[in-house]
């Protein structure tokens, strides 16, 4: 689910775009030679850029825009592109936010080192698992927080779509923090592919996920979000059942829901 419903104004849909193809994709020794957040897009790239820029078009409709992006070189290459694509009219505003800037990894990159690591993580989990010298999956959910804050502060309208140009774990990051998911759904889910487009639709008063979005990296809009919730001690709005209260006989169980 998206979360409360609320009674405040907020924009109609919030997009999330992965930029796209960049030469770190397509050759992963370019990691060991250029600066991570220096990293180009291709001209396989550029051509997804555009294409995207047709879908979240169709997605915002007539309504206003307002751009967010990542400072990587492959975030606001794929952003530039899609803005021409936008009629300037209708692009509100436009801004770069570092805290949708990808993981980081830990400057220039060995690549037999991170495939290493890289295997580690898969073991461990994306969430917890902390390179080296760099953020673990935890590190970027709270800034991604902290920026989901600003976008509740900022944006009061109803009219108004956001686009946020990020990063394929920046994005599912910023699902799992405004949809509530717990770590284990955020573990099941996959990232999009290159310029894979995630929606947010607000429908009575409520965010939820398209169904391609769902589709794409596999996750659902119903469902427990937490133990609590599958165990019946909390309800899917987030309060505690009122007959739960005085029974803490089923509390110990929760250490074994997976």
């Amino acid at each position: 689910g998206g979360g409360v419903e609320e009674d405040v104004p907020r924009p109609a849909r919030i997009i999330l775009v992965r930029h796209g193809e960049s030469q770190g994709n397509n050759d992963e020794g370019v990691y060991g030679r250029v600066s991570d957040w220096r990293i180009s897009l291709t001209d396989r790239g550029r051509a997804q850029a555009s294409h995207a820029a047709d879908y979240v078009k169709s997605v915002v409709g007539d309504r206003e825009v307002f751009f967010y992006y990542s400072p990587y070189s492959r975030a606001v290459e794929t952003c530039q592109i899609m803005l021409e694509g936008f009629d300037p009219a209708k692009v509100r505003g436009i801004r770069e936010d570092p805290r949708m800037a990808e993981q980081q990894f830990g400057n220039l990159q060995d690549p037999d080192a991170m495939k290493r690591v890289k295997n580690e993580r898969h073991v461990y989990g994306r969430f917890f698992y902390r390179f080296p010298t760099g953020e673990a999956g935890l590190d970027v959910y709270s800034r991604v927080t902290s920026f989901i804050a600003t976008i509740k502060r900022d944006h009061i309208e109803e009219g108004c779509c956001v686009v946020i140009v990020t990063h394929g774990l920046a994005l599912r990051l910023f699902l799992m923090a405004w949809c509530r998911w717990t770590v284990e759904q955020f573990e099941s889910t996959t990232n999009p592919p290159n310029c894979g487009v995630a929606v947010l639709e607000r429908v009575d008063g409520k965010y939820r996920l398209s169904e391609e979005t769902c589709n794409m990296i596999g996750c659902e809009n119903d469902g427990p979000t937490s133990p609590c919730v599958a165990e019946g001690l909390w309800d899917k709005e987030g309060g505690p059942k009122r007959e739960s209260r005085g029974d803490r006989s089923n509390v110990a169980s929760l250490r074994d829901v997976k």
